[in-house]
C-alpha cells in the first residue's frame, strides 16, 4: 500500500532556499509578533504565550527540511551528470529514473511537481508546466518488456480528465505497436530509451552520454533503423531509412547518402 503524502513530503520538493525562508519567518512570528496579537480566547491568548517557547523547534525542522531538499536536489544533479549510456540509464531504480526524468525537463525550463507516492506505479510521477500549459508525466522503466497500450490508454484518460495540454509516456526501452498506434492518434507523446538518452545528453553540464544520431533511431519507437528502398507508389525507387521492427512499427526518416 501506497503511503499517504504529508506535509514534510511537499516541502522537500520545495527549493531549499523557499524552507529556510519559512524557517527564518516561523521564528520571527513566533518569537516577537505572534506575543503581541491580543486573543479574546484564553486558550488562544495561553498558546500564544507559549509558542515563541517553540520558535526554535519549528525553525529547526524547516531547517532540517532545506538541507534534504538541497540534498535531493544535487543528488537529481549527480544523476543527470553520471549518465553514460542507455544501459545506465535503465540500471536506476524506477525512484531514480523519475528523478533524472524530472531533473532533464527541470534544466529544459519546466517547472516540475513530482508524485512523492512510495510505489512505482503511483498514477501520474511528474506534472511539467510551462506557459501556462500542464504536462502530465508517466515513467516506466521496464527493462525486461515494452510498454503496452494500456500505460498510454490510462495516460490519456487521465489528461482528458484533467483538462492538461498533453501527455508524456517515458521509458528506458520501447513500445508495443498497439501502444504506438493508441499514443499517434490521441497525441500522446511516447519517449523511448534512444530518444530519453537523447533528452539527457542535451541538459548534462559535461556531455558524457554518447547516444548514435538521431537519423539512425526511428523517431516512434527509438528501435535501430535500416536502409530500404520504396518498391511502389509515387516514392519508388526513392531511398529511405525504416524502422527495423517493421511492420509492427511503420516510422521513417528520411535518407541522406
Amino acid at each position: 500500500m501506497a503511503r499517504k503524502k504529508t506535509i514534510l513530503d511537499d516541502l522537500v520538493t520545495l527549493p531549499w532556499w523557499f524552507n529556510l525562508i519559512l524557517a527564518a519567518v516561523t521564528y520571527f512570528s513566533l518569537t516577537y509578533w505572534l506575543p503581541t496579537v491580543e486573543f479574546k480566547s484564553p486558550i488562544f491568548h495561553g498558546m500564544a504565550n507559549a509558542l515563541p517557547n517553540m520558535a526554535g523547534v519549528f525553525s529547526i525542522i524547516f531547517i532540517i527540511v532545506a538541507a534534504v531538499s538541497a540534498f535531493h536536489s544535487w543528488r537529481k544533479g549527480e544523476l543527470i551528470e553520471s549518465q553514460t549510456s542507455v544501459k545506465s540509464i535503465q540500471s536506476l531504480s524506477w525512484k531514480d529514473f523519475e528523478y533524472l526524468a524530472s531533473e532533464a525537463y527541470r534544466r529544459k525550463g519546466f517547472t516540475v511537481t513530482e508524485n512523492a507516492s512510495s510505489g512505482p506505479d503511483g498514477g501520474i510521477d511528474l506534472i511539467l508546466t510551462k506557459n501556462s500549459e500542464k504536462t502530465l508525466v508517466q515513467c516506466k522503466n521496464w527493462k525486461s518488456s515494452k510498454v503496452g497500450v494500456s500505460v498510454v490508454r490510462e495516460l490519456f484518460g487521465v489528461v482528458v480528465a484533467e483538462g492538461a495540454s498533453k501527455g508524456i509516456v517515458i521509458c528506458s526501452g520501447t513500445y508495443t505497436k498497439d501502444a504506438i498506434d493508441f499514443a499517434r492518434k490521441n497525441h500522446i507523446e511516447l519517449i523511448a530509451g534512444n530518444a530519453l538518452a537523447r533528452l539527457i545528453a542535451t541538459v548534462q553540464k559535461k556531455q558524457r552520454l554518447h547516444v548514435k544520431s538521431e537519423n539512425t533511431d526511428c523517431p516512434v519507437c527509438g528501435s535501430h533503423m535500416v536502409h530500404r528502398n520504396a518498391k511502389k507508389g509515387k516514392n519508388a525507387g526513392i531511398s529511405f531509412l525504416g524502422c527495423s521492427r517493421f511492420p509492427k512499427c511503420r516510422g521513417t526518416r528520411k535518407y541522406w547518402a
